[in-house]
């Protein structure tokens, strides 16, 4: 009685936190199982089985929904941003980790505040078009890796101070390792848990993203795969919600594929520093 006392907790936490996956495990399928339906099934928004297996719909909704060119898009944009984001937040991370002064620990709050304050739409549209640079990659491409910077820094800085011991570049600037040679040939590759931490969690929130190349990319010939849902979306949600299904399945399909293979690498990076 007393060990039913005990576990009647964690069996309470157990069946609300079943409950609440509900609300996305149950969307999730209406929406594979509605890209399988026809339109008029479809708009049903239920768990049943589709009738007829209707596989053309990703067919058609790639074809329509001009998906291989947001797809391209999205790629560039977003592979572009986390490598940029993961070689300048490291290295400034390894500066702030290694310089014990007033200087670097100003500079950790200050890219600290990064993480609360927002971001101010109309001044940097304003700075990017002053600049020449409003509408293109380029823009989306530097926004996304300053407002995942104070994340990243965060992250890295303590990893490194937790976990690279400084007698490593000690060691190496004994043998004559310049510091560019030290961070990028000593440094860097033990970096790995973190930097595979970094780069799905940066990626999926860049993937994910609409609000930026709403506001940034002009050209709808430049928007990215939520974007283009956000396009498919307005032409047919009225009539073909197995269409619409079947483009939000596509789009969401990358970072789901990324997230499964990559889980573990979250966890272990985020907790790699703490447990050393």
């Amino acid at each position: 009685m007393s060990l039913i006392r005990k576990r009647a907790p964690l069996l309470l936490l157990e069946a609300v936190m079943l409950l609440l996956s509900l609300t996305v495990i149950v969307p999730f399928l209406i929406m594979i199982f509605g890209s399988l339906k026809t339109g008029l099934e479809a708009t049903a928004f239920d768990l049943t089985l589709p009738v007829k297996w209707m596989w053309q719909n990703y067919k058609q909704a790639i074809v329509e929904g001009d998906m291989v060119r947001s797809f391209v898009n999205g790629a560039v944009i977003t592979c572009a941003a986390v490598a940029l984001n993961i070689v300048t937040t490291s290295m400034a991370a390894f500066i702030i980790a290694r310089k014990n002064t007033r200087l670097s620990g100003f500079l950790y709050y200050f890219f600290f505040i990064g993480m609360i304050a927002p971001m101010q739409l109309i001044p940097t549209i304003r700075l990017f078009q002053s600049i020449e640079l409003y509408g293109t990659y380029l823009s989306v491409i530097l926004i996304y890796c300053s407002i995942n910077m104070a994340f990243s820094i965060f992250l890295y800085t303590g990893f490194i101070r937790t976990t690279i011991p400084q007698a490593l570049d000690e060691a190496a600037v004994l043998e004559g390792a310049s510091l560019v040679r030290l961070f990028f040939g000593v440094v860097f590759p033990l970096l790995k848990p973190i930097n595979l931490t970094i780069l799905i969690i940066v990626f999926m929130n860049i993937w994910n993203d609409i609000n930026i190349p709403l506001f940034f990319l002009s050209d709808p010939d430049k928007w990215t795969l939520p974007l283009s849902v956000y396009q498919f979306f307005g032409m047919f949600s009225g009539s073909s919600w197995n269409l619409v299904f079947a483009n939000l399945v596509l789009t969401a399909l990358p970072i789901i594929v990324l997230y499964l293979f990559c889980q573990r690498y979250i966890v272990s990076g985020l907790t790699a520093g703490a447990v050393k």
